[in-house]
């Protein structure tokens, strides 16, 4: 009678599983929009922000392929999260850089700081909000400011393709 063979056999992980990394802060600014939302439904203040707010994909792992495709395509480190193409308080807009809520926040990148930096310098209003609760109040004050006014008057291009 023969003897079987031996499988090899695989010696029990002594390593904790891997953790899934929670994405505290992508969570967190869906709450946002969705409170934007609310507020548009309710016809708030801050309801029109709503339909002008746009989120900037540029965090999150990607294959090195993509995010050299992306980076081709105008993709750059640092620019802010959320966008509010609405003009306030003699600014032509908002660029929110946000944050988890601490301590699930991260730090400030120099990339990111270089960003607000440069909007503000062209005149937009750049801030950064460390959680839902100072996201809100940031976009509740923007917001409240009055409108800013366009002086004089605008200049069409010659160049480009009549959507109108």
């Amino acid at each position: 009678m023969s003897v079987p063979a031996k499988t090899p056999t695989r010696k029990p992980s002594r390593r904790a599983p891997k953790r899934q990394r929670v994405d505290w802060e992508g969570q967190e600014q869906a709450v946002l929009i969705r409170w934007l939302y609310g507020e548009r439904q309710r016809q708030s203040i801050v309801g029109p922000a709503y339909a002008a707010t746009y989120a900037v994909p540029n965090g999150g792992s990607r294959h090195k392929l993509e995010a050299a495709n992306m980076k081709k395509q105008g993709v750059r480190a640092g620019v802010s999260d959320l966008v509010i193409a609405v003009p306030r308080g003699g600014y032509h807009g908002l660029y929110l850089e946000f944050k988890a809520t601490p301590p699930r926040d991260a730090a400030l990148a120099d990339s990111q700081r270089e960003w607000l930096t440069l909007a503000e310098e062209q005149g937009y209003c750049s801030v950064l909000a460390r959680g839902l609760e100072e996201a809100k109040a940031t976009i509740r004050e923007y917001m409240s400011r009055p409108a800013t006014r366009v002086l004089g008057k605008r200049e069409p291009l010659k160049v480009g393709s009549d959507w109108r």
